[in-house]
């Protein structure tokens, strides 16, 4: 199956790890995995701070880049939320296409990969920290407020990795804090946000703390490195990807 790479502007500049785990394991899974050299920002920093007007460039080099009838896949739930929702372009037949085919990673494989097993092992505690964007505008997962069947395609996925323990905190539907502008213009509130979320995963003694979105990921990360916990933080692509780690 041939796909087509989305990699957010901040995973490409600061996490390339998490951009080389995802193509290393949608290659793994039997796709044929192109990335598009020219993509850049996908416009959502512009869009959440009121800007979306002036994101016109971004929306016409998207459009430029991911047009096609490939599946077009991303690490990330918030940018490919945006893509969904927010994409819009002179052509309207090229954006309603992307808006249908772009998807998030861990909705990728289990929606239309559908897969049952990997071959990986991690034998760590690992905690799962649930983002606003994947469960509430993706449904990646079920929200806990909801009467009904749990799911959540992230955590099935983790559970197909060998020696996990995987562990959730009470509150798995908190926000982490970060908000991508909310974290600039509300900073106080964004950091004791964060330190709430992370004092849970700290109470559960976990080793990991993984996630779809690298973002909500380096919120957490700062944290961690400012107050030297012994917790490191990685993309679910990354906890996937290795056999070992």
């Amino acid at each position: 199956m041939k796909v087509e790479l989305f990699i957010p502007c901040y995973v490409d500049q600061f996490y390339p790890q998490v951009a080389i785990a995802t193509l290393e394991l949608l290659q793994s899974l039997g796709c044929e995995v192109h990335f598009p050299l020219q993509q850049t920002c996908c416009g959502q920093p512009m869009a959440n701070s009121g800007y979306n007007h002036l994101s016109n460039a971004c929306n016409n080099n998207f459009v430029a880049n991911f047009s096609g009838d490939n599946y077009i896949v991303c690490p990330s739930g918030s940018c490919t939320l945006h893509i969904k929702e927010h994409l819009s372009g002179n052509n309207e037949h090229q954006v309603d296409q992307i808006r249908t085919n772009v998807m998030e990673l861990a909705e990728f494989i289990t929606d239309v990969l559908k897969i049952e097993s990997l071959p990986a092992a991690f034998p760590h505690r690992v905690g799962y920290l649930t983002s606003c964007h994947g469960q509430r505008g993706l449904h990646l997962s079920s929200a806990s407020e909801i009467n009904g069947q749990r799911f959540s395609k992230p955590a099935h996925l983790l559970q197909l990795i060998k020696g996990i323990e995987l562990v959730y905190p009470q509150r798995i539907d908190d926000c982490c804090g970060f908000g991508g502008s909310f974290c600039v213009t509300e900073e106080a509130l964004s950091v004791k946000m964060g330190q709430d979320r992370l004092k849970q995963f700290i109470d559960l003694d976990v080793e990991y703390i993984t996630g779809n979105d690298m973002s909500c990921l380096m919120h957490l990360e700062g944290l961690i490195k400012r107050n030297n916990y012994p917790i490191k933080v990685l993309h679910i692509a990354e906890v996937l990807n290795h056999s070992t780690l």
